[in-house]
This record gives structure tokens, sequence and C-alpha cells, in this order.
């Protein structure tokens, strides 16, 4: 029997076209995972957007859902395409051309966590990527893609934010001295959203006392690539937090002032719902 794929909770009333996303705060690890894999269980976390998923809780009482996975991004990476299969990790799976994501390990089924640390020794059958691919990808995008759907039905609009967390280290790395921002949002350089939503959001975060960058050096991946349509009123914009914000980053777990942060982003997240609110009404009588 295999587990729900995601988490979704809704609000007692829909009444924004915003929608919040968390595909790599999921923290269910099978057990047969953990036996194959040459990681302890720590390391294995590292790439996980730890307790994201916690940090946006409050968009149901927004009149916002709210779907996180709950299989970890080091079992399927939920912001890749499903046809990203790693030939150095899947066996009958050939290479089909120059992908960096793949070929760093960084595959729709990863082979390393962060770091370039290895998962497992020796390959996988194909037949298990596929079923990590049928049981956990596509039932998430499957349901990402009707809670959209049901908001372009009842407002004309939908406003996907896609909820991530960044390493402070590698942020700390490319800021070269200038001063590291602690929000980064990503919106393709304008193709995946409308800029005033984008400056919207990035004014929130600002107002909160937060630092923001655009775009760099993370400016959205598979789920703000697919889903941003802005000529079909579907925007997509990526939030990349700084881990050291919220968390021990060297032990997993959740941060001296995590309840602070915790209300902070319950502030953003209200004020960002406000971007999409319509007054939502009663179905006719028929």
């Amino acid at each position: 029997m295999h587990k729900a794929a995601y988490r979704l909770h809704l609000p007692k009333e829909r009444t924004t076209s915003v929608l919040f996303n968390s595909p790599h705060s999921g923290r269910d690890y099978p057990w047969t995972f953990l036996r194959e894999s040459i990681l302890d269980e720590r390391t294995v976390r590292s790439s996980e957007d730890a307790f994201v998923d916690l940090l946006f809780a409050n968009a149901p009482l927004c009149g916002a859902p709210l779907l996180a996975a709950t299989a970890p991004r080091a079992f399927v990476d939920l912001n890749r395409s499903a046809d990203e299969l790693d030939p150095a990790l899947i066996e009958g799976v050939r290479k089909t051309g120059h992908n960096p994501r793949v070929n760093s390990g960084l595959g729709v089924i990863p082979r390393v966590v962060a770091n370039g640390r290895a998962i497992r020794s020796g390959k996988m059958p194909l037949t298990e990527a596929e079923d990590r691919l049928r049981n956990v990808w596509f039932p998430y995008h499957a349901k990402l893609q009707a809670l959209l759907d049901e908001n372009l039905a009842q407002c004309g609009e939908a406003i996907l934010i896609d909820c991530h967390s960044m390493p402070h280290e590698a942020i700390e790395s490319i800021s070269r001295g200038k001063s590291t921002p602690q929000v980064v949002l990503g919106d393709r350089f304008g193709a995946a959203a409308n800029t005033d939503i984008v400056d919207r959001i990035q004014a929130i975060f600002e107002g909160v006392g937060l630092r923001v960058a655009r775009n760099s050096p993370f400016a959205g991946a598979y789920i703000t690539q697919h889903y941003g349509r802005p000529s079909k009123r579907q925007h997509a914009i990526q939030i990349e937090l700084d881990r050291s914000l919220y968390m021990d980053e060297a032990n997993v777990c959740p941060g001296r002032d995590f309840k602070g942060m915790q209300t902070l982003i319950a502030s953003v997240v209200e004020q960002i719902t406000e971007i999409g609110r319509f007054v939502a009404t009663p179905l006719a009588a028929e």
C-alpha cells in the first residue's frame, strides 16, 4: 500500500486566486529507501526544504489551498519533469542530450543529495523508478493542475506560489561581499508571471524587513516553467527562503526563533492572498 503523494489543506471557502505549493518539504521516508541508502538519515535529509509547509501553514485560514508533498525530494523531485531520468542511476535509460540537472545527479529520481553525496550505490531497476513516478509524481501534478483549473474557473485567474528554501551557505557563497538576499523570487525572468504581481510580492517581503533578490541565483525550475502561463492568466512565482532564518541546518530541526519566523511568514501569506482576493458568490439555486 502506497502512502498518499500529498497533503491538501483546503480553506473552508476559497476567496483568493492564490494557491500555495510546497513540493520539497516531504519527510515521509519509505523504510525500503532508507535501508538501501548509503547515507545516514540526517544527511539524506540535507536536500529537503524542511518545514517549509509549516511556515506557510496559515494559507487555508486566508482562503487559499496549500498543497504539500509527503514524499521527500531525495525519493522523487517534484520540481523536475517526469522524463528527466538519470542513466547513471536507472537501468535501461539512455542519455538523450545534455541536461545539467540530470548530469549532476539531480534528475526527477535524484542520484545525490546536497553537495553531491550519493544516495545509494549501484543502479536501480527502471521499474522502481517508474513505480515512484506513478505513485508520487503523477498524482501530485494532477492535483496541482486541478487546483489551478478550479481557480481559473472560479475567478478567471490563478496565482501559484511555489514555496522553497535555500541553504544559507549556497546563497552566501555567491553574494561575494554584497548584501546576502534572504528571499529569492523566481519568475523565469518575467516569463512565468506578470511583473506587477511579482513586484507586489517583493514589496510584501521587503515590508516585513527581508532582503529580496529576483531570479538570481534561482529563477524557478520545472514547476514555475511548466505552470507559469501569464498569457492565460495563470501565474507561477517561486519563493526561496534562506534556511538560516528559521532552522538549524546542520541538525535539520527548527531553529530557536522558528515560531517568530512562522508568524512573520503568516503575515506575508495573508498579504499575498490579498493580491488575488475576490468575493465568493454562492451558486444559484437550480
